[in-house]
């Protein structure tokens, strides 16, 4: 049979899964998504949800709060079947999750109860993880705790960013949520508890948390920047004899096969201010550095950075401060 089915999504993440139900052969009854934002410049953010939704004739819904009376009596004029949430950026209360009669679900990029919250994709990398995936389960009062019906593994691959990360796993996402609808509209879906000793938590990042720290492993370190990208960017500070402090993007690493002979360097400081590559030293041995960027700038390799920069053995990244 054919659902009817309301779309809850506000970010890109779940524009891939929005269209593959579009696709299906269930109805879609509404995007239901954040209101339009106007940036500093007075121009209102694109918003490619929503411009999908209109160009496939699909009606909008953007409440301030979807848990308002007047909200919530607009989605069960719907009457949905199904509600789908995906990257919405709303917490939903209990009367708006117990509208649809088969329940309310959300997609999330994690492979639960690992990383819940709302940076899920840029914890896996940053902790290391080898793999990932992405999660639907039905939505309880609780954050991201209610019982699974489909999960979907990938590897994070060596040299992925969280923005790559996002994309890849929004593909996965999509077939998922397909999956996931299938099984409801079936009466197939076997929700699966989460066990909430293995929970850890995925806070909202901040920019701070961008910051570089050359105490950490090379392992870490990598891990780290690779997860900062794109947002907030990891960052550092390099100190220069006689001149003022210069904020600096460390946007690809490598681990050095080199161990340093110098055990007086510590973490942050420049190993091989004299050579053609840019050995940095951490709480673990030396890290070259690979891609950088001055504020304001291109990317550059560690080569043309360089060609135009002469460093020190007194030179070192570090806090501002």
């Amino acid at each position: 049979m054919s659902l009817n089915i309301v779309m809850m999504a506000t970010g890109e993440f779940a524009l891939p899964g929005f269209k593959s139900l579009v696709a299906s052969e269930h109805h879609i009854c509404a995007l239901i998504t954040q209101p339009d934002r106007v940036n500093p410049r007075k121009k209102v953010h694109t918003h490619p949800l929503k411009e999908y939704a209109i160009e496939q004739e699909i009606p909008v819904l953007q409440p301030e709060s979807i848990n308002t009376p007047e909200a919530i009596n607009k989605l069960k004029a719907l009457r949905p079947d199904v509600v789908m949430v995906g990257a919405y950026g709303q917490i939903l209360s209990a009367e708006v999750i117990n509208v649809p009669e088969k329940g309310t679900y959300n997609l999330h990029a994690s492979l639960l109860p690992r990383h819940r919250g709302a940076a899920p994709i840029q914890y896996a990398i940053w902790k290391g993880d080898k793999k990932t995936g992405v999660t639907i389960f039905k939505i309880e009062p609780k954050l991201d705790a209610g019982p699974m019906i489909v999960k979907r593994e990938t590897d994070i691959l060596p040299d992925e960013t969280s923005g790559l990360l996002h994309d890849r796993l929004a593909i996965v996402g999509a077939e998922a949520v397909i999956e996931a609808i299938h099984l409801i509209d079936s009466d197939q879906a076997v929700p699966l508890l989460q066990d909430d000793s293995l929970v850890t938590k995925s806070p909202k990042i901040s920019k701070a948390q961008g910051e570089i720290d050359w105490k950490l492993s090379p392992h870490e370190i990598d891990c780290h920047i690779r997860a900062m990208q794109p947002w907030p960017n990891p960052f550092t500070f390099l100190h220069r004899q006689h001149q003022k402090s210069e904020r600096i993007l460390i946007l690809k690493v490598t681990p050095s096969n080199l161990s340093s002979t110098d055990t007086t360097k510590r973490p942050g400081y420049i190993v091989n201010p004299q050579n053609n590559s840019l050995l940095v030293q951490t709480g673990e041995g030396p890290l070259s550095i690979e891609l950088i960027q001055k504020a304001g700038k291109k990317i550059m390799t560690a080569q043309e950075y360089l060609r135009g920069h002469s460093l020190t053995k007194e030179d070192y990244f570090g806090s501002q401060s």
